[in-house]
C-alpha cells in the first residue's frame, strides 16, 4: 500500500496549483484520503478529506472556497485544487489513507505519503 503526493511548488500569492495523490497496492473506492499540511514551526494539520464515497469534509475554514478535493476511482487518484493561494498556504502538503470515514486526526490514518512542498511567496 502506497501514496505518492506531486505537484507542490513554489507559485505566487494568488495563483493556483494542484496536487495529485496517486495510490497503488488498495482499492480507493473503499478509503477516505486526506490532506494534511505542516508549516514550519506548527503541527500538522488536517486541511480537507474525501470519504470513499465521495463525502468532502474540510477542517480548514480559511480554504473554504479555495480548495476543492476530488478523486478518480480509475486512476486510484485524489487530487487536491488549490486556489488564490496565500503565503500562510506554505506547508509541506501530505496526503494519507483511511480505510473508514474522514477524520481530521493524523493518528487515524494508516497510511501516509512522503510530502510535497507548496511555498506561496512574491
Amino acid at each position: 500500500v502506497q501514496l505518492q503526493a506531486s505537484g507542490g511548488g513554489l507559485v505566487q500569492p494568488g495563483d493556483s496549483l494542484r496536487l495529485t495523490c496517486a495510490g497503488s497496492g488498495f482499492t480507493l473506492n473503499y478509503y477516505a484520503i486526506g490532506w494534511f499540511r505542516q508549516a514550519p514551526g506548527k503541527e500538522r494539520e488536517g486541511v480537507l478529506c474525501v470519504s470513499g464515497n465521495d463525502i468532502s469534509t474540510y477542517y480548514q475554514d480559511s480554504v473554504k472556497g479555495r480548495f476543492t478535493i476530488s478523486k478518480d476511482n480509475a486512476k486510484n487518484t485524489v487530487y487536491l485544487q488549490m486556489h488564490s493561494l496565500k503565503p500562510e498556504d506554505t506547508a509541506v502538503y501530505y496526503c494519507a489513507g483511511h480505510l473508514r470515514e474522514c477524520s481530521e486526526y493524523e493518528y487515524d490514518y494508516d497510511f501516509w505519503g512522503q510530502g510535497t512542498q507548496v511555498t506561496v511567496s512574491s
